[in-house]
Parts: structure tokens; C-alpha cells; sequence
């Protein structure tokens, strides 16, 4: 990084996220003296026309499976598009790390391939991180207990006429005790019950996952070239670390002289969210 310049820290959210999830750590940044910028990604948060239906209770479930989605025609190249565009404002500012969770691992390494020479670093939180064309087609060698799988089941929409597009309805973990609980297993059992009732009403519903594309595949010769970190996150039962590993494992393959910096936290999937002052202390030693 730049000499006497310390960076801003861009955020980018994972899957039915958005930018507000990211407010406690940035909280928490600003306390250790570090600018950081979240990121809404096309179709997500502010830049959302979320379903009414959504948000109304009680909700009327017919209105809500005919809700058009704000994911409708949205991207990879959307979001690339979106994030480099504040990354070049940004970057008259001094170094940028650019940090992603979850599903929006696919956008920061997109990023990465696309914009090389704006980030100085690359930070993956239990993100995705695809290396290899077969990670798209083939079964992943490695066993995957996660606990997320079956709680999204039980409160997906089904019939979404917006092709590609997911719709969860979180909110309804609300009325639902076992609901709750199961979901909060899977995402954020570091929380308080507090913490993850906030959590769920910030999520949205749709996630358009057409984003799984060749376009998110690390390439050695423009990620490959940005310094980039994976921290482990040992407590996650939706990215768990036998999949964290494995993805950590084969993006080594792809640029050996150039691997992770590999950190460990033992934290939730979003313990960014219940535990923030943990990760800020992290981040603020790797800039």
C-alpha cells in the first residue's frame, strides 16, 4: 500500500444483503480513525423497489409471489460496473481495499479481474471465491454440512415469475419460533436473538444467482496480481470452513506465487453484524 496513506475500505454484501448490514463495522472502523464506503449492488437496498408485499403485515403471500423483482435483467457486469465506478472516485482518495461476504465474493473477484490497478487489496470474509471453470459445472470435492441449505427451503417463494431470480421471505421467521432459531443456526449464532431479528429486516428477499457465471472466475493474470486476503470464518454453518478451505486451496493452485493471506476468526457467517469490533481490529491490521 501506499506510503503514510491509509485506505478506504469498500464494502460489498453477499446474498439478500445490502449496504445497512455493513453499518456496525463500519461503526466500529471509524473508531480505529478508517473511511470505508458499503456498496448497494444494482437491485439490492436503496437501489431496490422492494415488493410492498414485503414489507406489509400481514403479509398477503399470493401478492408477494406475483411481486415483480428488482433483480429483473440485473448482471455480474452490472455489478462490476457499479462497484468500479466507485472505486475510480475513491481512489483520488488514496488506496482502496475492496472487502466482500458471501455470494458477493463473485462481484469482488470480478472486480478484481476488471479493475486491477484501482485496489490494493482484496479481502474475501467466508466469500466466494471461484478459480476454476469446473467449480460452475462439477460437484465440489468436499463435504458441505452446511445448515443453511434447509432453512432457506422453508422460507423460499416458490413460483417467482422473474426467471433467476430467488425470493426469500426472511420476515416470516418472525412469527415462527423454530423458524427463527433454525435460521439463526445457520447465519448468525455468535447474536444475540436482538441482533438477528434487526438482521432479517434488513435483508431483501430477491437475489438474482445467474451471477454464478464464467465472469466471477479469478484470473491469474489480473486478480492474480492484486494482494488478497481470506479470513476464515470457523464458526460459519453456511460457508463452512471445509468449503472455505477448499475454495482457499484451489485459488493457491491458480496463483501459487501469489496465495491468500489466510486470517482465522471464530465467528458466525455475518459475525461482521453481532461482533464488529473483532473484524474492524482485523481489517485495520491488515491496512
Amino acid at each position: 500500500m501506499r506510503a503514510n496513506s491509509r485506505p478506504t475500505f469498500v464494502f460489498v454484501h453477499g446474498g439478500s444483503s445490502n449496504a445497512r448490514a455493513w453499518g456496525p463495522l463500519q461503526n466500529e472502523l471509524a473508531l480505529l480513525g478508517h473511511r470505508s464506503h458499503a456498496v448497494d449492488l444494482p437491485g439490492h437496498g436503496d437501489l431496490a423497489d422492494t415488493a410492498a408485499a414485503y414489507c406489509r403485515q400481514p403479509q398477503d403471500l399470493g401478492e408477494l409471489t406475483a411481486a415483480a423483482s428488482p433483480m429483473r435483467g440485473v448482471t455480474l457486469q452490472d455489478n462490476v460496473d457499479h462497484v468500479a465506478g466507485v472505486l475510480k472516485r475513491l481512489a483520488e482518495w488514496g488506496p482502496v481495499v475492496l472487502v466482500g461476504n458471501s455470494l458477493g465474493g463473485l462481484t469482488i473477484t470480478a472486480v478484481a479481474n476488471a479493475v486491477p490497478d484501482l485496489l490494493d487489496r482484496v479481502v474475501y470474509l467466508s466469500a466466494l471465491c471461484l478459480s476454476d471453470p469446473a467449480m460452475l459445472t462439477e460437484a465440489w470435492n468436499v463435504d458441505d454440512d452446511n445448515l443453511l441449505d434447509a432453512a432457506a427451503a422453508r422460507i423460499a417463494v416458490p413460483d417467482v415469475a422473474d426467471p433467476g431470480v430467488a425470493r426469500l421471505n426472511w420476515r416470516s421467521a418472525h412469527a415462527d419460533p423454530g423458524l427463527f432459531a433454525q435460521l439463526k443456526a445457520a447465519v448468525m449464532a455468535d447474536g444475540t436473538d436482538h441482533q438477528f431479528r434487526l438482521l432479517l429486516d434488513s435483508l431483501d428477499p430477491d437475489e438474482n444467482y445467474g451471477v454464478l457465471e464464467e465472469g466471477a472466475l479469478a484470473r491469474a493474470e489480473t486478480w492474480g496480481r492484486v494482494p488478497h486476503t481470506y479470513v476464515r470464518l470457523t464458526e460459519d454453518r453456511s460457508n463452512t470452513p471445509a468449503v472455505q478451505d477448499y475454495m482457499i486451496r484451489k485459488a493457491d493452485e491458480l496463483t501459487p506465487d501469489n496465495p491468500f493471506e489466510v486470517h482465522s476468526l471464530a465467528a458466525s457467517h455475518v459475525g461482521y453484524f453481532s461482533r464488529p469490533q473483532v473484524f474492524a481490529e482485523l481489517l485495520a491490521r491488515l491496512a
